[in-house]
């Protein structure tokens, strides 16, 4: 039978902001036009503003919730350096979603000057209410080339339009510099274990057993508890099965799907190797050491057994546990915290958490049609990807924010660090990281000269190690603790980005929840059954998929990834 959609698409957040009006058209097909209007752009062809700094208000809606207005030390600076205030704005019909603020938009044909939709940007492009910025780019976006460099291909619509419309808000040239790994184990079981990390599923079932038979109860006399996970709402993604496609696939994060050597894609919970992940799975659960309410409890019941350091093992993402390693460090737990480990089904098989997919694309920054000044515009933008404007934005005011060591290389105080660590409203105050949806450096990257862009670097991961991970680094002879992972430079460059990231057609969207609310109960069902029913219960899942648009989603979102490959040798 077929099944309706019920909810759209479960979505993990990340992203931020940016701007908002002025007033004329300068439309085209679909996401508009790169040609320059009106005095403004006759002015900069002659060069004569070249260095306009005098003041423009850009009006700037940011889908991403509220970071404040544009009345910070930092944002006061840009303004010093530009001449350009923003009139930022936020989400109000919607409450927060800006998807239905994005739809009043374009049923009113207006628009503020710049505009970060967040997953509402490919109605704008339909709508075509967004510029296509390449000309712009090319004249006066040297800084925009510079961070961008060949991955400027990546932020093309498609192969068949090569507009650019948006500059991605992720960080290019990330580096991963922390880690959780496809698997998380206690320190405290791991120290156990002479450091001997586990490669394999097996290594780490062996582990985790060892631990629970020999404290089979905490100090505070709670029971252990093996392998907790949140899947009653959309945390199944993160907990359930993200980690299988990491983990059986050894493929990197592609949302829910995997992508083969020949750039077909598969929705990854019908693979061999993932029904292998979950047969074992459900061998875990039989055998009591999968907590038999992973699939029941809340968020808060799994955060909170976490936090309390009762659970020898998690399959999480790093952000979404990070939250209970502070309280098991401020309740002097420090062994209860967690280590990323590289666990994959078979010994033949690569972990690729520091695989670098290439920026994130699909989520950005855009100028609209009703800007009446896309080449100021386009100039703030591109001094924001400047090596003063990113030094500026991440670390903020000189002098105050931050000081220069006798070598010119930037420190923060003891104070400015407990500042920014324990004042929930330093970013909005100070103005420093706050308006996410800029184009940005990622962490680990640094300027030609050896700045580093931002305050996150390997030397300060390093610094900040708890005793746990220090001696931990200590005795497994690491500088840091990503060294037990696969190095970034033995993968080579994929020519897409995550997958989950592009802007992707609604039609893509709705058979993608097809799948995902057959999936979930799905694998519910395959881990809570008896080892006996597991190959039945899985056969009746893929079945249901395959009866409801299975091989058709998949050829759809080879398609779509097709018209998104670009050249990267």
């Amino acid at each position: 039978m077929k099944r309706k959609v019920v909810s759209l698409m479960l979505v993990s957040a990340m992203v931020a902001g940016m701007l908002a009006g002025c007033g004329s058209d300068s439309g085209s097909s679909k996401g508009g036009s790169s040609t320059e209007t009106g005095s403004a752009a006759e002015a900069s062809s002659s060069g004569e503003a070249a260095d306009d700094k005098s003041p423009i208000t850009f009006e700037y809606f940011n889908a991403d919730g509220k970071n404040g207005n544009w009345d910070n030390p930092v944002a006061k600076a840009i303004t010093e350096a530009t001449g350009v205030t923003l009139d930022v704005s936020y989400p109000v019909a919607s409450q927060g979603d800006a998807k239905e603020d994005v739809a009043l938009m374009i049923a009113n044909d207006e628009y503020p000057d710049m505009i970060y939709a967040k997953g509402s940007a490919t109605d704008l492009y339909q709508a075509g209410a967004l510029i296509d910025m390449t000309d712009l780019i090319e004249k006066y976006g040297p800084n925009i080339k510079k961070m961008y460099g060949a991955e400027l291909e990546k932020l093309k619509w498609s192969q068949d339009d090569p507009g650019i419309y948006q500059l991605s808000y992720a960080g290019v040239n990330q580096k991963t510099l922390t880690t959780g790994g496809s698997c998380q184990i206690q320190w405290a079981a791991l120290k156990e274990n002479d450091y001997k990390y586990p490669k394999t599923l097996d290594e780490y079932e062996k582990m985790i057993k060892s631990y629970l038979a020999a404290h089979p109860k905490t100090e505070d006399g709670l029971d252990m508890i093996g392998i907790t996970m949140s899947a009653s709402d959309w945390h199944w993604m993160i907990t359930l099965g993200n980690p299988a496609g990491l983990i059986a696939d050894a493929s990197p994060d592609n949302g829910q799907w995997i992508i083969d050597d020949e750039y077909n894609v598969h929705y990854k919970h019908v693979t061999d190797e993932e029904k292998e992940y979950f047969k074992w799975l459900c061998r875990m659960y039989n055998e009591g050491i999968l907590d038999p309410n992973f699939a029941t409890q809340t968020d808060d019941d799994y955060i909170a057994k976490v936090a309390s350091g009762r659970v020898v093992a998690i399959t999480d993402a790093e952000w979404h546990y990070s939250q209970c390693e502070a309280t098991l460090v401020a309740d002097g737990k420090v062994d209860q915290t967690y280590v990323g480990l590289p666990v994959t089904l078979r010994e033949d098989q690569v972990e690729k958490a520091l695989l670098y997919q290439g920026t994130t694309v699909g989520w950005g920054i855009g100028i609209t049609k009703s800007c009446e000044d896309p080449v100021r515009a386009i100039k703030f933008l591109d001094y924001l990807c400047s090596d003063e404007g990113q030094i500026l934005y991440h670390w903020g005011i000189e002098g105050e924010n931050y000081f220069l060591d006798d070598n010119g290389q930037p420190y923060r105080t003891d104070e400015e660090v407990a500042k920014a660590q324990s004042d929930p409203d330093y970013a909005k105050n100070t103005g420093i990281d706050n308006y996410t949806g800029f184009p940005i450096y990622g962490t680990g990257s640094y300027s030609e000269d050896g700045f580093p862009y931002t305050p996150t670097t390997k030397e300060s991961v390093i610094a900040n190690y708890n005793t746990a991970e220090k001696e931990g680094c200590e005795a497994m002879g690491f500088e840091m603790l990503t060294d037990m992972f696969a190095q970034p430079e033995e993968f080579d460059l994929l020519p897409y980005s995550a997958l989950w990231a592009y802007q992707q057609p609604q039609e893509l969207a709705e058979k993608q929840t097809i799948l995902d609310e057959i999936a979930w109960p799905g694998l519910v069902k395959c881990v809570t059954g008896t080892e006996d029913e597991f190959d039945g219960n899985w056969e009746s899942m893929v079945q249901e998929l395959t009866d409801n648009g299975l091989a058709d989603a998949e050829e759809a979102m080879t398609e779509f990834l097709a018209t998104k490959l670009v050249d990267v040798e």
